[in-house]
């Protein structure tokens, strides 16, 4: 793992920058991000949710450069099953900007519709069929592009489950983003994961769980949001995800892709920050010491 430090990189959501955190009315401005990604030695972030960075690609790709960053791309929510909304279109034009901005990724997730991360319908053989056929679009549109299109398992999301990453890596030629956290969650041990499926993974999110929290959610007793505020993450090698078994996996396997830090953080004020940004340098101080 001698080039695991340069494949390191972080995202905005680390620094409370997502979309479910608008109703605060308060984020950390771009530049300060920037500049805090860059004073940790870093040199790759994800964009963060769509506006946060000029909606410019050139714009974009000028601003990373200015802090010497190089960007990844992001999390994409998109609705694949629905026969009456075709979601190319919006993708085409989220491509477009990655491809000007420098992007080498784009991590989508097949939204439920819901509320939320706590409600999803159950797809018939139609449903599935149309999911995956949106999907093969995506897929074929993100490599004109010379993008490499992933699908990220998630929470509340069409995949969430071990069969249903069976299911989508059967079904479909795209990449795994593994994540940590929402492997956990969802009662799927990132290692076994990674000893599955390392020949698919793409890219990988790096959260540390607390499994006495995450229980509640598979339980029904906490919502995902909810579980934010009750402790569920915690800086890299304090929780139960064994992080460093993971690693070892993929890179035993010839995983060469980055590692992305991205822990759910809700801050409701700039008093907020300085924990958070510790938390991530706790992080980073634990995945340098498995060089």
């Amino acid at each position: 793992m001698s080039d695991l430090a340069s494949r390191i990189a972080a995202a905005p959501i680390s620094w409370g920058v997502w979309e479910a955190n608008g109703a605060s009315g308060w984020t950390v401005p771009a530049a300060q991000y920037l500049q805090s990604v860059k004073d940790l030695g870093l040199k790759a972030t994800e964009f963060g949710p769509e506006g946060y960075l000029p909606d410019d690609g050139d714009e974009r790709k000028a601003m990373l450069d200015s802090y010497g960053l190089e960007g990844l791309g992001c999390f994409v929510p998109i609705m694949l099953f629905k026969e009456d909304y075709d979601p190319l279109p919006e993708v085409e034009h989220i491509l477009d900007v990655y491809e000007k901005a420098g992007a080498s990724t784009i991590i989508c997730a097949a939204i439920s519709g819901g509320k939320g991360y706590d409600d999803r319908p159950v797809l018939d053989e139609k449903g599935w069929d149309t999911l995956f056929t949106n999907l093969d679009r995506i897929c074929a549109a993100a490599r004109k592009h010379h993008i490499v299109p992933t699908l990220h398992h998630h929470m509340g999301t069409m995949i969430q489950t071990a069969d249903e990453i069976d299911k989508l890596l059967e079904r479909s030629d795209i990449g795994l983003c593994l994540d940590t956290g929402h492997a956990t969650i969802a009662g799927i041990k990132p290692l076994d994961l990674a000893r599955k499926h390392a020949d698919r993974v793409t890219f990988v999110h790096l959260k540390d769980v607390h499994n006495e929290v995450a229980a509640k959610v598979q339980s029904g007793e906490l919502s995902y949001m909810d579980s934010l505020s009750q402790g569920i993450f915690c800086p890299l090698g304090e929780g139960d995800a064994q992080i460093a078994e993971m690693i070892d996996t993929l890179e035993k396997a010839g995983y060469t892709g980055w590692y992305v830090m991205e822990q759910d953080a809700i801050l409701s004020s700039g008093d907020d920050l300085p924990a958070a940004v510790a938390d991530v340098k706790k992080s980073l101080d634990f995945l340098h010491t498995l060089h």
